[in-house]
């Protein structure tokens, strides 16, 4: 059986923030996009959370 140090694949800080600026210029003009349509669908899934519910056979009002 192979035996691996906890820490041998996990990235370190310079490797992290390498990956974040490759990020960042790959899909840096789509995030403001994203987070917009990630806000506008949670917005709309809280709203319809407090709407009262309607038991079924009923007509929405």
């Amino acid at each position: 059986m192979f035996w691996f140090p906890v820490g041998f694949f996990s990235p370190g800080p310079m490797e992290l923030a390498v990956v974040g600026v490759v990020v960042l210029l790959l899909f840096g003009q789509r995030i403001p996009g994203l987070m917009r349509n990630l806000g506008r669908g949670l917005y709309g899934f809280r709203q319809e959370l407090k709407r009262p519910q309607v038991p079924p056979g009923q007509p929405d009002s």
